[in-house]
């Protein structure tokens, strides 16, 4: 699903935001795998991670897109710090030049640091953890979408928002 909806939709008619056809992408599953309506359901609606929205039998990835989409998230004013994990060698380098969409669309950031550090796990057994000082990136500009409880995406972060 992720592939589908993030990254490779292939013949599945995606609408500009990033639905598709429940039915439909159940169909192309069902290509590969043996799988039921209601476990497509249950990843939506139980996933810790909450990486895709189902609205009137059409379901969309949130966030990690590599494909334009108009996600059409409301701007986030309230959250004053975010965080980012990664690994000590992506840290020096953000640090230097900032934080960037690389491969996808938008920065991936999280609101605490128990968050980040889970995230930076995926990479390195021991994360490092940025803090972004969303306020001063807010007032340079700086736009701040909450995708899920658990991400906060932008577009760019200049070093100056980051330690």
């Amino acid at each position: 699903m992720s592939y589908l909806l993030r990254h490779n939709p292939g013949d599945l008619e995606m609408d500009i935001h990033g639905f598709v056809d429940l039915d439909q992408l159940l169909e192309k599953l069902r290509e590969r795998y043996q799988i039921k309506r209601e476990s497509i359901v249950e990843i939506v609606e139980k996933s810790d991670r909450k990486r895709f929205e189902i609205v009137e039998n059409k379901i969309r990835a949130l966030y990690g897109h590599t494909i334009p989409v108009k996600l059409k998230l409301e701007e986030d004013r309230a959250i004053k710090v975010l965080y980012h994990g990664t690994t000590k060698e992506a840290a020096s380098k953000i640090l230097e030049v900032g934080l960037k969409p690389m491969k996808r669309r938008w920065v991936h950031l999280s609101p605490t640091v128990d968050i980040a550090i889970e995230v930076g796990l995926r990479r390195t057994a021991k994360p490092v953890v940025l803090e972004i000082d969303v306020e001063v990136a807010r007032k340079d500009g700086v736009r701040f979408y909450k995708a899920t409880d658990k991400v906060y995406i932008c577009s760019y972060l200049a070093p100056k928002y980051i330690k």
